[in-house]
């Protein structure tokens, strides 16, 4: 927008760079220029303003295709004016000299130009197409006619404009044939979750099922070694038993044999005390037999005196009472004469 300013009866105008500016004065152009800044009476002069810069044009085609579905396109048309002086012969242009503003709307003309041709070529190509290939193909497809149609416009050429480009940002269906579309698919997609969620409960049955014979398989491992340790206990205390069992038969053998050796050592001691017992008495009798009846008499009187404990009495019969004095009287003589061996001299009468 140009900014004017008054000082008495004279106005100034200074426009944007991106504004073009026609002055006229008598209905001929007297001066033009982007960005102009002149002195100019309001009296005399009329002054156009063409904005040279690319404008945006929201784009909105309500269509309906082959199988009569209705759909919305929306996208966004830029052009640009190539020919301000062109452009300003077709749609008026003119500012107020006192504000600096258009005193029409021509950028709206221009939007509603543009946005009819989008509109006819855009329903065009929806109404020969089918939904499905509307809304999969459809943006770039409709950008394509919409910007191939502006382009050979003859009437965009004969008022100077350019199409800068055509975007398309959605071919979309109604609320009600969306839900109506939506809902195969989003079955589908609830198919696959269902099928996800079968797949990972049949995944969890296997792995719990695959514990589950783990678990049993180890039990049986258990029992086995289980069985295995109770036959090695039962072979150990039966090894245990039989070792026992001959330790105690051989220590029973050697207390045997000790007692046999025992008994033969103390057989032996009795058969050499009994031979030396024998001997003895053998020598003895030997002694005896050649001995006088006196010593006979006295060494059965020793024997006899050793097995009683107290002899409170002795009587002596008429035959031994000279052999005891006799005894006695060769003893005393023995005593006094210092012989150890006294001669006895039997008694009369007694037999040799």
């Amino acid at each position: 927008m140009a900014e004017i300013q008054r000082f008495l009866f004279v106005r100034h105008l200074r426009a944007e760079p991106t504004s073009h500016v026609l002055i006229y004065r008598g209905g001929q152009v007297t001066q033009t220029g982007l960005g102009l800044s002149t002195w100019f009476l309001p009296l005399r002069t009329a002054i156009a303003e063409v904005p040279t810069d690319d404008r945006p044009v929201p784009l909105t085609v309500h269509a309906r295709s082959a199988d009569f579905q209705d759909v919305t396109v929306l996208g966004v048309i830029s052009y640009r004016i190539l020919d301000p002086e062109r452009a300003a012969k077709r749609i008026d242009f003119s500012i107020d000299l006192l504000r600096g503003q258009h005193l029409q709307q021509p950028l709206d003309k221009i939007a509603l130009l543009l946005s009819q041709v989008a509109q006819e070529h855009a329903a065009a190509w929806i109404a020969t197409t089918d939904l499905r290939d509307v809304l999969a193909r459809g943006t770039s497809r409709v950008r394509h006619a919409i910007d191939s149609a502006l382009r050979v416009d003859p009437m965009l050429a004969e008022v100077g404009i350019e199409l800068t480009s055509v975007r398309v940002e959605s071919v979309v269906p109604t609320e009600d044939l969306e839900r109506a579309l939506e809902a195969p698919v989003r079955e589908h997609l609830q198919q696959q979750a269902d099928e996800a969620a079968f797949g990972r409960r049949a995944l969890a049955v296997e792995k719990e099922r695959a514990i589950q014979e783990n678990e049993l398989q180890n039990r049986i491992e258990l029992a086995r070694r289980t069985e295995q340790l109770i036959v090695q206990e039962g072979l150990n205390q039966q090894k245990k038993a039989t070792d026992e069992s001959a330790a105690r038969r051989i220590a029973a053998e050697g207390e045997a044999e000790r007692k046999r050796l025992i008994a033969k050592a103390d057989a032996e001691t009795i058969e050499l005390l009994e031979n030396a017992r024998i001997d003895a008495e053998r020598a003895r009798m030997d002694i005896s037999r050649g001995a006088p009846s006196v010593v006979l008499f006295a060494l059965a009187a020793q024997e006899l005196a050793k097995n009683f404990q107290r002899i409170d009495h002795l009587h002596l019969g008429s035959e031994l009472a000279p052999l005891l004095s006799d005894l006695m009287a060769a003893g005393t003589r023995a005593l006094e004469a210092g012989d150890t061996k006294p001669e006895v001299t039997p008694p009369q009468g007694a037999r040799k």
